[in-house]
């Protein structure tokens, strides 16, 4: 067995990995012995058949097998010795030569693989981000006041217009300050990310989306939605750089807690605001069993506390800013 690897650039490698006959030999034989224990032949008890005639229908599947599961171990452990942190899965090459699969000869693959770019930045007290504290128009408390004025005369309820003006700007200010919320939040996202500056291997990602997603994707879908993929990608990355940096932790708690909350949304969202605690935890306890909604909720948590570090360590600059001006923010 032979590894080489070249470097193409900072960021992409090529692996070649040499496999004698004698790399796979073992694996292949106790594949096909256990071909023969298990195969049901008429005419043969199980364990009988001639080596011979299970060499002919299993003999190309085994061998396949065997050299696979040597060149899925040497890639592992090349990646793991070098101390490579590499992005997706090695991709086979273009560059990879024609084998003739027959058993007892030697096999030559070739692999790209791309590296995951260091990240590294400071964050600082003049690292400065606005926080908008937004004045409501009056056009916005006319046109909302327009719309519960019309909503209680539906529904038959009396409101005085002093109740309905309360209420217009009442919802109107909530309103304002949870978009305003989530605009820090987005705002302190592209501040890091374009300081970070990270370069990616973008044509490695492409190819890789595109065998990733197993056909789900055409190559027109994946470069339509690339530079927003490479966007998200790049906060990932950052935000694990920050963990690190700031030795946050992701506890079990943590999960409960926000799977908890998810829950008690979606009830809400359903009308149901009052469920009773214990149905709420019960689905909570359930929906944690399941693996993506568990990564899922990982990546909240962890935008949650690395937002919640920076906003505590960054300059935010209080800046007041009409609902008008707001909206037109992009």
């Amino acid at each position: 067995m032979n590894v080489t690897e070249k470097k193409i650039d900072a960021l992409n490698r090529e692996l070649t990995l040499e496999i004698a006959a004698a790399d796979y030999a073992e694996i292949e034989r106790k594949k096909l012995a256990e071909r023969r224990r298990t195969a049901d032949f008429k005419g043969f008890r199980k364990g009988m058949v001639p080596a011979s005639m299970i060499q002919r229908v299993f003999g190309e599947q085994c061998l396949a097998e065997a050299v696979n599961e040597v060149i899925s171990t040497q890639l592992e452990k090349h990646i793991t010795d070098n101390k490579l942190h590499i992005l997706g899965e090695p991709l086979s090459s273009e560059n990879q030569p024609e084998n003739e699969w027959k058993d007892g000869n030697d096999f030559k693959f070739v692999f790209d693989i791309a590296l995951s770019p260091e990240v590294k930045f400071e964050v600082e007290k003049t690292d400065e981000i606005p926080s908008y504290n937004v004045t409501v128009a009056a056009k916005d408390k006319t046109t909302m006041a327009e719309n519960l004025k019309k909503f209680y005369e539906e529904r038959k309820e009396e409101k005085s217009e002093e109740d309905i003006e309360k209420e217009a700007s009442d919802r109107l200010a909530d309103q304002f300050k949870n978009e305003a919320e989530w605009r820090l939040s987005k705002d302190i996202r592209d501040y890091f990310v374009k300081k970070a500056d990270i370069k990616l291997p973008e044509d490695f990602l492409k190819r890789w989306l595109f065998v990733a997603n197993n056909g789900k994707v055409t190559k027109e879908d994946i470069e339509k939605d690339f530079a927003g993929f490479c966007e998200d990608f790049k906060w990932q990355l950052v935000r694990g750089y920050l963990m690190e940096k700031f030795a946050l932790k992701v506890e079990e708690k943590d999960l409960r807690e926000a799977a908890e909350a998810f829950v008690a949304y979606q009830y809400a969202m359903y009308g149901l605001a009052n469920v009773p605690q214990d149905m709420v935890k019960e689905a909570a306890v359930n929906m944690l069993q399941d693996q993506k909604q568990v990564e899922r909720l990982i990546e909240q948590v962890e935008d949650q506390k690395v937002l919640a570090k920076l906003k505590e360590t960054v300059s935010l600059k209080a800046t007041k800013i009409t609902s008008a001006k707001f909206k037109e923010l992009k």
